[in-house]
């Protein structure tokens, strides 16, 4: 079983990035916030086979990226959510932050989907040592 991200840490999280590299500090939908914190925990209920970790890290940074949770900083907050999901679960992300940028922006856009999300997470994570 996955360890999930609390709602409370992810909105610490968006706050502090918010504080750490500007943006509009704004109102948060909670319908949206919901779904896109249910969307990975779903995943794991309801697909055939069981989706793996970088699956589940995809459905966090999709949910995000696309939901548009937060006024500003969904892109941002998108790749630290797919982070600190992979850590809690024993991965870390080694690809380079203008990579991850560039993946995360094309995520936003449409040119990523979430099955190549999925990919790209699996080919730059590493198991924690």
């Amino acid at each position: 079983m996955p360890y999930w991200i609390p709602a409370e840490a992810l909105l610490a999280m968006h706050q502090e990035l918010m504080a750490e590299h500007g943006g509009a500090v704004g109102s948060v939908d909670k319908a949206l916030f919901e779904s896109t914190l249910a969307r990975p925990q779903q995943h794991a209920a309801y697909t055939d086979p069981e989706p793996d970790t970088f699956t589940l890290a995809a459905a966090y940074g999709f949910g995000f990226a696309k939901n548009h949770c937060f006024t500003d900083g969904n892109k941002r907050i998108a790749l630290a959510a797919i982070d600190v999901f992979l850590i809690m679960n024993g991965h870390e992300l080694i690809a380079s932050e203008p990579e991850a940028v560039t993946v995360i922006h094309g995520l936003a856009m449409g040119s990523v989907d979430e099955r190549q999300l999925t990919e790209w997470i699996r080919q730059n994570s590493r198991p924690i040592t």
